[in-house]
């Protein structure tokens, strides 16, 4: 894998079949290998995975004072790599979130049987874990994020990523949103994410009407998060229902800031303004369970929302999503087995999730 660029944290400039606009990026890639007619997507909180090196960001237990140590890395990088291969046929794409840095996502690439010759990591200045993806399908333009509220930047950016696959491109936006970890004022943070992928969808939009879109990853928030809430305030993402409507009308900005999801097949507005944009949940109607168990109860935050131009019989199509969660990624029951640091056993507190594109005119 040719590597062109691999400053952990914030990079100056770069150029490889890659456009990269502000923010902190790491990129690397060469090459180019595609299957026509189907695509596979994957996304996965890896729950902090930390090379063998002190930087000084870690978390304390992942300092090699606490007992963390490149054997240990390296032993749970070959437990994750062994884990991808039993899914069947190995994601084309793959997004990972709550990793160190661009080497990780190197070293992940280098164990699994497949050419990922197109790398990417995000993360901001000091904090002690990003996000990024590894692909088998080349990555012609990249911009990442960095969102800031109230004099405060959000613990990672939104990775913008455009996917050149054969019979079409499109665009993913890899994000790790805030967690509920500090209370009601998270949603806030959580918005303010969404605010900025708008304002690109809206951009991108305009001069690329038929670019189909597909956000990705940890988003830290139910699709049903509205219900849960009590059905009174603007969450990041809410259902497309007549009282979210009549909520939102509240307001002055309009949809600004949130994001509505659906279960229809293609994803139109029904209770909200013909403008708006909705994108489809799989959660909605599709899938059951969830990928994170906490308190006992399921909860749905990891996510992919996808585009109405996915659903329009021309290009790449929307075909399913799907859970990962049999062994080793889930016990029995399908909860997630965590990764323990003393022992080296188990893989992330998240299960990840699988998305399934095919072309119509691969077929």
């Amino acid at each position: 894998m040719k590597r062109l660029f691999a400053f952990p944290r914030f990079c100056l400039a770069g150029l490889f079949a890659a456009v990269i606009a502000f923010g902190g990026c790491a990129v690397s890639g060469s090459g180019e290998t595609e299957n026509n007619a189907v695509l596979t997507l994957m996304t996965w909180n890896i729950h902090n995975l930390f090379d063998g090196k002190d930087d000084g960001y870690e978390y304390a237990e992942f300092l090699q004072s606490s007992g963390w140590s490149n054997e240990k890395y390296r032993g749970r990088i070959n437990t994750i790599a062994d884990a991808v291969h039993k899914i069947g046929a190995l994601p084309d794409i793959i997004m990972f979130q709550e990793i160190e840095s661009l080497q990780i996502l190197e070293d992940i690439a280098a164990l699994l049987k497949r050419d990922y010759l197109w790398s990417h990591f995000a993360g901001n200045r000091e904090s002690a874990a990003g996000l990024g993806i590894i692909s088998c399908i080349p990555i012609t333009d990249i911009k990442t994020h960095s969102i800031t509220i109230g004099g405060d930047t959000t613990p990672r950016p939104v990775l913008e990523t455009r996917i050149q696959a054969e019979h079409g491109g499109f665009i993913v936006f890899i994000c790790h949103w805030k967690s509920k970890t500090g209370g009601d004022n998270t949603e806030l943070i959580r918005r303010a994410s969404v605010r900025v992928i708008l304002r690109r969808i809206h951009e991108i939009w305009k001069d690329e009407p038929d670019t189909g879109i597909i956000i990705a990853g940890d988003l830290n928030e139910n699709f049903n998060e509205f219900y849960i809430q009590g059905s009174g305030i603007i969450c990041a993402l809410l259902p497309d229902d007549p009282d979210c409507a009549a909520l939102a009308g509240d307001t002055e900005e309009g949809q600004k800031d949130f994001i509505v999801v659906s279960g229809d097949m293609p994803p139109v507005p029904v209770c909200f303004p013909e403008e708006t944009v909705v994108l489809y949940s799989p959660w909605v109607n599709e899938l059951e369970g969830g990928t994170y168990y906490y308190r006992n109860k399921w909860e749905t935050i990891d996510h992919f929302l996808v585009s109405i131009q996915f659903f329009d019989n021309s290009g790449w199509e929307y075909d399913n999503t799907s859970i990962v969660n049999y062994e080793p990624f889930g016990d029995l029951n399908g909860v997630p087995v965590s990764y323990n640091q003393r022992t080296g056993n188990g893989l992330s507190d998240h299960l990840p999730l699988l998305l399934t594109l095919k072309s119509k005119n691969g077929n």
